[in-house]
């Protein structure tokens, strides 16, 4: 049986009843959580688990745009949906909803929320819209990387990348806002635990706009089954990542903003 995710960024439990009691005579269960807002202990992955469940087809994000305004908030949605759709696919649905007495949220998003369809609690075809969402078949869209992040109080927030498809000769992976500690590079969806890197690089500086990256590289080759790992100090601001550039070419880079 298909479900919904229900994450709720604020604390009435009579509106998450609403959003439950609305799905019910769907036949569509409403599982969930309310939003714990602690990054240095990367409470936004407690959830994680259950949401790559196979059952789990929709995710609906409980919010006004006071609640969203936090970029803490915002780094922690942006994380989990990375990691949840590193899973489950680009095509997941995420839904933003409006919850009824506060302003709604508004664009801009953060990358990994940039696609997610903006709903009001107070829609009276919300239910059958959500219901549409849950049943309607997915194509993932193309995209040339993966992403993935990994994360506990143990072994700190680390971030996976690589090609989808064909090989890059190296990567590179920067972040603003935050620092690099470690790199190493393996098989997919698995952090090294040791691991020989060619010609690895660290502390190089890449403006774009009016942010500043701070990057690390290697000269590995990657494929869709290896992966370059980084570990960060604490979540960014944004991360930009791709092959490390041959010599004499221009550098051409993904940029995921998670703010």
């Amino acid at each position: 049986m298909k479900t919904v995710w229900l994450t709720s960024l604020g604390r009435s439990e009579e509106n998450v009843k609403k959003v439950i009691a609305l799905m019910k005579p769907y036949g569509v269960p409403v599982q969930g959580h309310f939003w714990v807002d602690d990054l240095p202990k990367i409470a936004w992955m407690a959830p994680r688990e259950e949401m790559i469940k196979p059952d789990v087809a929709a995710w609906v994000i409980l919010a006004t745009a006071e609640t969203l305004a936090s970029p803490s908030v915002r780094r922690g949605l942006s994380l989990l949906a990375i990691t949840v759709q590193g899973k489950k696919g680009l095509s997941f649905p995420i839904i933003l909803l409006a919850e009824a007495g506060g302003a709604p949220p508004a664009p801009p998003f953060p990358t990994p929320l940039s696609g997610a369809e903006l709903l009001s609690a107070t829609d009276p075809g919300l239910a059958a819209k959500i219901v549409a969402k849950v049943h309607t078949p997915r194509t993932d869209p193309a995209s040339e990387y993966r992403i993935d992040v990994y994360g506990n109080t143990h072994i700190g927030l680390w971030f996976e990348v690589g090609p989808r498809e064909g090989r890059w000769d190296g990567a590179m992976f920067g972040v603003a806002g935050s620092e690099i500690l470690f790199h190493g590079s393996g098989p997919m969806e698995m952090l090294p635990a040791q691991c020989t890197l060619e010609w690895p690089v660290k502390g190089m500086k890449l403006s774009l706009g009016e942010r500043e990256y701070t990057a690390w590289g290697v000269r590995n080759g990657f494929d869709h089954r290896t992966s370059y790992f980084v570990k960060v100090k604490e979540c960014p601001e944004s991360v930009l990542f791709g092959p490390f550039p041959a010599e004499g070419e221009a550098a051409d880079f993904f940029v995921v903003g998670l703010t």
